[in-house]
């Protein structure tokens, strides 16, 4: 009887996993699910870095440091400039000969590498540009080249980690299983972000210039332990592979790039990804003070927000990995995907009009549920499109107009904020309605997103009736 209920309870256990992860029965016996999660931490210091420049860094460097904010808006746009590389990383990794028949691993470690360096510049180049103690007898110039080198070198790392790690990780299982293991990865990478959130939170706390010091090259430290971690015996060496690399004929980019952009519909799928990305992503700078000017929310109650939002892409990723997995076309998901932000943003509009927190709440999350739902489905997508041995730059390409179109958005939704502020009789409008143009310009994009890929879908239902 002892023995018929411990096997229960461990067969119990054993489905816990994939009922409750949907991305656990992407596993098999050769690659299990501890590798893929192993492999996985790649994506946790890229959410460490995102925290650092973006969070923490922006707001010790405005409040702590005194550095100017336009100055500090210019440093975190740096890393964007590497954004539209990551096509030719992508293409890079997909043809690079290597004597061990390593096409993936070198890059990563290139891209940690620049992400370390990038790290222990950092701290004493943003002391310099603050003056702080003795280094406030060295030129200004210095600090600000020198803190420009640092948030470059760490953009430039954490976009070649991500582009080529995510192009490791479609290696290693079959083409059906490319969905469940695009959630996994990006779920490490919600977690990453909010666990270093977390951290940082602690560390940062009782602030001083040595412990900023500290904690960034610690950072420096973990990225260097956790991707090295996360490529071990990863790639299988392969000479017979190294030695076919070195006969076949050297592919170009502009060749490849000709042979992914003469699959049917893959320009219009990059314009779909770009307005689409364009359209969810301009809120994440405005949701917090939106909701603090206008809806009167203490700053605990919108610090949450961010949780909720990122709640929600991780309910959209759980899902877009269930159904694309069972065969659903991810054009007709991101078409879905835009469509579900709409009423999200409406939602969000409508609590400023007297209809309550509640439905920002609900706003917000549902946003963030298509958020994520558009993300993996326009992924999957790039990755289908791939031709053979191009996934890598189908990745790339998926992810230099996703990241570009993202810092754009964000960027472009402070200033017209601040311009809309700033008008003559702006007073009258209400404190809201900044905050409500920039999310009706949302609604637009979005709209413009559903528009673009009504063709995709047409294209697959001819495709369907004549097979």
């Amino acid at each position: 009887m002892s023995f018929n209920l411990k096997a229960l309870a461990l067969q119990r256990i054993a489905t816990l996993g994939p009922r409750y992860l949907p991305f656990a029965d992407v596993a098999t016996p050769e690659v299990p699910l501890s590798r893929l999660l192993r492999l996985s931490l790649f994506q946790v210091t890229v959410g460490m870095a995102l925290v650092l420049l973006v969070g923490t860094l922006n707001r010790v460097m405005i409040v702590e440091l005194d550095v100017p904010a336009t100055l500090v808006a210019g440093m975190l746009a740096l890393p964007l400039l590497f954004a539209p590389f990551r096509t030719l990383i992508g293409h890079r990794s997909d043809a690079h000969v290597s004597a061990l028949g390593w096409r993936r691993v070198p890059y990563i470690w290139k891209g940690t590498l620049y992400q370390f360096g990038g790290f222990a510049i950092m701290p004493f180049a943003l002391l310099v540009l603050s003056g702080y103690g003795e280094s406030g007898d060295l030129p200004r110039w210095i600090g600000m080249a020198a803190a420009g080198l640092a948030f470059l070198l760490v953009g430039a790392g954490l976009h070649m980690v991500q582009t080529v790690g995510l192009a490791l990780a479609t290696d290693l299982v079959p083409d059906e299983d490319h969905p469940k293991v695009v959630g996994l990865m990006y779920v490490m990478l919600l977690f990453g972000m909010v666990a270093s959130a977390l951290v940082y939170g602690l560390l940062l706390e009782n602030y001083t210039p040595g412990r900023l010091v500290q904690v960034i090259q610690g950072s420096a430290v973990v990225t260097v332990a956790l991707n090295l971690t996360a490529m071990w015996k990863q790639e299988a060496r392969n000479r017979d592979r190294a030695a076919a690399q070195k006969a076949a004929p050297r592919v170009t980019f502009r060749e490849a790039w000709d042979r992914l952009v003469a699959v049917p519909g893959t320009l219009r799928l990059l314009v779909v990804i770009g307005l689409g990305t364009f359209g969810f992503g301009m809120a994440d700078v405005l949701l917090e003070p939106y909701g603090g000017q206008a809806l009167g929310l203490s700053v605990a109650q919108t610090t949450k927000l961010t949780a909720l939002l990122a709640g929600g892409s991780l309910i959209g990723f759980a899902i877009a990995s269930r159904v694309l997995s069972r065969g659903l076309a991810p054009d007709a998901l991101a078409r879905v995907a835009a469509s579900i932000g709409i009423p999200g943003f409406a939602a969000i509009i409508a609590a400023s009009q007297g209809f309550g927190t509640a439905l920002f709440l609900t706003g917000t999350l549902t946003t963030g549920i298509g958020a994520g739902l558009f993300g993996h489905a326009t992924l999957t997508a790039a990755i289908q499109r791939a031709p053979k041995g191009q996934i890598g730059l189908a990745l790339g390409a998926w992810g230099a107009v996703q990241a570009t179109c993202a810092g754009i958005g964000v960027a472009l939704a402070g200033i017209l904020r601040d311009v809309l502020v700033n008008l003559p009789g702006e007073e009258g409008l209400g404190v809201h309605t900044p905050y409500n143009v920039v999310f009706g310009i949302e609604i637009l994009f979005l709209a413009l997103a559903v528009l673009v890929a009504l063709p995709l879908g047409a294209r697959l239902v001819r495709r369907a009736i004549q097979s």
